[in-house]
């Protein structure tokens, strides 16, 4: 039974794969943003499509606002990026093998304490940076949605900020009780 833990290998290496093409969107979105800054018309029609809103007139120019919502999604991007690397990282030297990363000079901070609860709350607390800047993308276009979308998106966030807040409270409730129960 305790061997059925390597089936989730192939899972973890689904992420790797996933991770490659988060890699191949980035540079794609770099490449466009730079090219169309030079001026390169295909690029700056791509950047335009990448961020337009359904039913919003799209912008004549390379303006700050265009500039700025592509950052915005390459931020998401490597937000994303870095959240794939906590599950497969956390979630593979929690629950498959131990990496023996300890005296890895790259070793990251965080996965000298990792366990479930820690992996749950930097998930958490991910997914609402990830969350943070969709909706900043949606209120940098206000104008565009329909105040019902506006209204949903920012419910939905402020669940995800809730449900960080109660994981983050149990996993200090957790913390405490051991720490208690321990002396």
């Amino acid at each position: 039974m305790f061997a059925s833990r390597w089936l989730q290998l192939p899972l973890y290496l689904g992420l790797i794969l996933a991770q490659c093409v988060y890699v191949f969107h980035f540079w794609v979105e770099l490449k466009d943003l730079v090219l169309a800054a030079m001026g390169n018309a295909d690029a700056l029609q791509h950047i335009f499509q990448a961020v337009a809103v359904p039913g919003a007139p799209l912008p004549e120019k390379l303006n700050e606002t265009t500039i700025m919502l592509v950052v915005l999604g390459l931020i998401d991007v490597v937000m994303i990026s870095n959240l794939l690397i906590m599950v497969i990282v956390g979630g593979y030297e929690t629950f498959v093998s131990r990496m023996y990363l300890e005296d890895h000079p790259d070793q990251p901070e965080w996965l000298s304490h990792v366990n479930a609860s820690v992996l749950k709350t930097k998930l958490a607390m991910a997914i609402i940076g990830i969350s943070s800047i969709h909706l900043l993308k949606t209120f940098i276009n206000a104008n565009a949605y329909d105040p019902k979308v506006l209204i949903s998106q920012t419910s939905i966030h402020v669940v995800f900020l809730l449900s960080a807040m109660a994981i983050a409270y149990t996993d200090h409730i957790m913390t405490n009780t051991a720490s208690n129960t321990k002396h």
